[in-house]
């Protein structure tokens, strides 16, 4: 049995959930997220005690684990989408280095990280990018996006470990590297 999958979905006031299907919507303060879920789960909403319940019959549980793993999956995906849409996701990226510098203009990001040329980068729907010098703010409801546009940013000049100098996520610690001794 699924210990994740057991677990009801709280869902808080102003949060509206709409089940068609196989398709679930969630809307909140945030935003709206949908999700398609798998056809061996189920999925249910109870309006009076504020919950959303998942669900996998015991003979497709017993007869493979996978159907055990969407149970899961699908419970954590919905809690997600519940989060995003009343708290929304965020994730900050620091720019280390002399004159490196981050700057949003319209819908494009612009990195100046070392190259002789500026990165644009297009920011996707449904998230939202501050840049202040070099303090990076990705944020939105949908944690697939933030995690993945953040992710792709960091990813343009990932930090090295001699100089300290990169795109590095504002809670993350890079392990310092001596470098090359000269000796006599």
């Amino acid at each position: 049995m699924s210990r994740l999958g057991k677990k009801a979905v709280q869902v808080p006031a102003g949060v509206k959930v709409n089940i068609a299907g196989q398709n679930i919507s969630v809307e909140g303060p945030k935003g709206s997220l949908s999700f398609e879920f798998r056809p061996e789960v189920e999925v249910t909403h109870d309006e009076g005690g504020k919950v959303i319940t998942v669900h996998v019959s015991d003979e497709l549980v017993s007869k493979s684990r996978v159907n055990r793993a969407y149970w899961g999956t699908t419970r954590s995906l919905i809690d997600n989408m519940v989060v995003g849409v009343t708290k929304g996701y965020e994730k900050k990226l620091n720019i280390v280095g002399v004159g490196w510098t981050g700057n949003v203009s319209g819908n494009t990001l612009s990195l100046k990280v070392g190259f002789a040329n500026i990165i644009e980068m297009p920011i996707p729907t449904g998230v939202t990018v501050t840049a202040e010098k070099q303090l990076v703010t990705v944020s939105g409801a949908d944690k697939q996006a933030v995690g993945h546009f953040a992710a792709s940013v960091r990813a343009k000049r990932k930090p090295e470990p001699y100089n300290g100098k990169g795109i590095k996520y504002l809670d993350e610690v890079i392990t310092r590297k001596q470098g090359k001794a000269f000796g006599n």
